[in-house]
């Protein structure tokens, strides 16, 4: 497994394109494999290439990839990067890739860590009894927060709790019947998009149904967890969280976190 980071120029015309399309994106990170195919699918149970567009306080957009191999990106460095300064410093090709194995070796049960999470929050409703369920975007922060707190356990982490003098509300709540999530938790959701774009299709399908629009919503998440089953975390991180992973959704990240 390995973990690249990409800093995106975001000045050049076509970083704007990929950015404006996550269909476009995914397309030019699976590129960068020169082992897979388009028509690849990712194993169920396997790990598998995950991505994810950071937006950074310093205005900065950041690329981050998980991958079974090492990519090439030098088809990104052409198209979204710096051409002429990766050209020039051979030993910096315009990203950085590390083994990501001997890291995740290194998780054990009881270790804190910072996380952040860009994911599609969604669940499935019917508006009728007799109707087939229909999967729809969480549109509140509450609810999103419920969301990932309800996955933490079979992803083998816990995010952990305010101590009660750090809370704001009585036992973190604003309601005794609804729980105010972040309150009570170190958790915190932010940089909301609603995403409307187009897949493609089968080229050779007639004009008019080449492209099927597509839409989701994706939040990110900040916060702090703790590590309950190793194995678990590591599939967790290998293999990603929810839906929509080929569109920048389901990469988990850590950084180190003091108790």
């Amino acid at each position: 497994m390995f973990l690249t980071r990409f800093r995106v120029n975001t000045a050049r015309p076509q970083a704007r394109r990929l950015l404006s399309s996550p269909q476009a994106m995914h397309a030019a990170v699976m590129s960068s494999f020169p082992a897979l195919l388009p028509t690849d699918t990712p194993p169920p149970d396997g790990p598998r290439v995950l991505w994810r567009l950071d937006h950074t306080a310093r205005a900065e957009v950041v690329l981050y990839i998980v991958s079974p191999h090492q990519p090439d990106l030098t088809h990104l460095v052409e198209q979204a990067g710096w051409p002429a300064a990766a050209a020039s410093n051979p030993t910096s090709p315009g990203w950085e890739s590390r083994p990501y194995g001997p890291f995740l070796d290194r998780l054990a049960t009881g270790g804190w860590w910072a996380f952040r999470l860009t994911a599609n929050p969604v669940h499935s409703i019917r508006r009728k009894d007799d109707e087939p369920t229909k999967r729809t975007a969480h549109l509140t922060a509450v609810h999103q927060m419920g969301w990932l707190l309800d996955r933490q356990e079979r992803c083998g982490f816990r995010i952990t709790e305010k101590p009660d003098d750090r809370r704001l509300l009585p036992h973190g709540t604003t309601h005794t019947r609804q729980p105010h999530h972040g309150d009570r938790y170190h958790l915190t959701v932010h940089d909301k998009r609603a995403l409307t774009f187009d897949k493609s299709r089968n080229p050779n399908a007639p004009a008019g149904r080449r492209n099927t629009p597509v839409s989701l919503v994706t939040v990110t998440f900040d916060g702090l967890l703790e590590i309950t089953d190793p194995d678990l975390m590591r599939r967790t991180l290998t293999q990603g969280i929810g839906k929509a992973k080929a569109y920048g959704c389901g990469l988990l990240t850590l950084a180190p976190a003091a108790r």
